[in-house]
């Protein structure tokens, strides 16, 4: 309950604040809250699953199953999508030409490494959800289905509001003109 209060608040507050040219209050340090996209996706998932077990509806006994399934998922899935964010670097920096001329075969070599990681991440991923689809029932598990792409949807809207509020605050202030 506690994560869901403080990930309320982070989300309600700081584009509010933002957006009025202000910050979000200072944390226990005096320093003004500075949060970062790890504490931030750390407090999604958090979230994502005390909002689970109430869309689910999952006992004590699925839930606690559940939580240990779901985080296994959830850190398989990042750690694949950042070596895949890793991979598409090196082939940006490779194919662009400024450290000489391009070399075809190590691009061969890594586009071959980005399509046999996709290919195992994939198969990684189906079988954490295999393991979380054996704790639920056939109603369960299409709710699930539904549930990772609304919460997948809402974290996109957050970012992109979170992006507004930085992109007004990063605009100058216009000059209030006298009246």
């Amino acid at each position: 309950m506690l994560a869901a209060t403080v990930l309320s608040w982070v989300i309600g507050t700081a584009p509010v604040l933002e957006s009025q040219g202000r910050r979000a209050p200072a944390g226990p340090g005096g320093a003004d809250a500075v949060v970062s996209p790890a504490e931030i996706q750390r407090m999604l998932d958090g979230y994502m699953l005390i909002q689970a077990q109430e869309v689910l509806q999952l006992s004590d006994d699925q839930f606690t199953r559940f939580l240990s399934r779901v985080r296994a998922w959830q850190e398989t899935r990042r750690r694949s999508q950042a070596e895949r964010q890793r991979m598409l670097q090196e082939l940006r920096r490779m194919t662009a030409g400024r450290a000489g001329p391009v070399d075809e075969s190590a691009i061969k070599d890594r586009l071959k490494a980005l399509d046999d990681l996709d290919t195992r991440a994939g198969g990684e991923i189906q079988q954490q959800r295999g393991a979380i689809d054996q704790v639920l029932n056939t109603v369960q598990q299409a709710r699930f289905r539904i549930f990772e792409e609304t919460m997948e949807q809402r974290k996109i809207e957050l970012l992109m509001r979170a992006r507004q509020g930085r992109g007004r605050q990063a605009q100058p202030q216009a000059a209030e003109e006298p009246r």
